[in-house]
């Protein structure tokens, strides 16, 4: 595919690829919580947008985060989201802090979330190779900590059919760089286009590589404009190419049910697609504190998993 000009990212990788080496050698944890003999339905981990407010606030910081999921939540299996620790993508003292972190705790970084580096669907080749450009840090370092995928957004203005085509591209350039590292572009359902899961599934198919995927989320589906996507049919379109879930809450009602979404209709949509991997909670609401969302969360996919066991 043609991809944007960019001024030196094989020095970059060059540079960065000897540290990376040591952080992609993290065990996968066995299942947690289930019946001797059963295989899970899929594997359950805890995505950093969950703690916003505690880490927005100061009541803990992106390094505690691994302490955190293991002893307060016994979620073993991790997602970050890169605004939490923005200015240390090149920091391999802080990285390497980061991994030991996970190390002591016996957690497995799964993915970072990257946002604010600019749009991959940008119609000014200039800005659109100066976004790839920004991820390339994230790539690596997402390396070094062990994690599977880099989840990137598919952004841009104008005709949707040229905002496809060239995050397409872009997403092709990516996982071009990434595939050295082991690592895998994902994208999610985030807003405007990229919430028709059609129009993503399209995507996916014109990146045309084995590197990119798509991060369904069950709640992000909002066209703009107070239009909404059906959440069910989107993930359904989106499943065939998941490396990673995300099983969005806002609220529970007095029986431990999810207001805005069906997650036993959901999760057998996940299933059904043949997904294994991990579904990873993320809590947003308001109504409750985020220690309570998160568990309530992990208690409904707990419940849900043994019925699609």
């Amino acid at each position: 595919m043609n991809t944007p000009s960019l001024q030196g990212p094989t020095p970059t990788r060059r540079a960065f690829v000897g540290w990376a080496a040591s952080g992609a050698t993290l065990a996968a944890l066995a299942p947690r919580g289930l019946a001797a003999g059963r295989a899970p339905a899929f594997q359950i981990s805890l995505a950093e947008w969950s703690l916003h407010r505690a880490l927005q606030g100061g009541k803990m910081t992106n390094l505690d985060f691994p302490r955190v999921a293991a002893e307060e939540y016994g979620i073993r299996a991790i997602e970050y989201v890169n605004s939490f620790f923005k200015d240390k993508a090149t920091d391999f003292r802080y990285l390497r802090e980061l991994e030991q972190r996970c190390k002591e705790h016996g957690v497995e970084s799964r993915l970072i979330m990257i946002d604010g580096e600019g749009a991959l669907g940008d119609g000014d080749a200039k800005a659109r190779a100066a976004a790839i450009e920004n991820h390339l840090r994230w790539i690596a370092a997402g390396s070094f900590l062990g994690c599977m995928a880099i989840r990137v957004n598919a952004y841009g203005e104008g005709p949707r059919d040229e905002v496809a085509k060239r995050a397409a591209d872009s997403l092709h350039h990516l996982a071009t760089y990434a595939d050295p590292y082991g690592l895998d572009v994902i994208v999610e359902n985030h807003g405007g286009d990229s919430s028709d899961g059609a129009w993503l599934a399209g995507v996916m198919r014109a990146a045309d590589h084995p590197r990119v995927g798509t991060l369904p989320d069950f709640g992000n589906f909002s066209l703009g404009g107070g239009k909404e996507y059906d959440r069910y049919k989107g993930v359904a379109e989106m499943m065939p190419f998941a490396r990673a879930v995300s099983a969005k809450s806002h609220d529970f009602d007095d029986k431990g049910e999810e207001t805005h979404t069906d997650y036993h209709r959901m999760l057998r949509i996940v299933v059904d697609a043949g997904y294994k991997s991990f579904v990873g909670v993320e809590y947003e609401g308001e109504r409750m504190s985020e220690h309570d969302g998160i568990l309530a969360t992990k208690k409904l996919l707990e419940r849900v998993r043994e019925e699609l066991a």
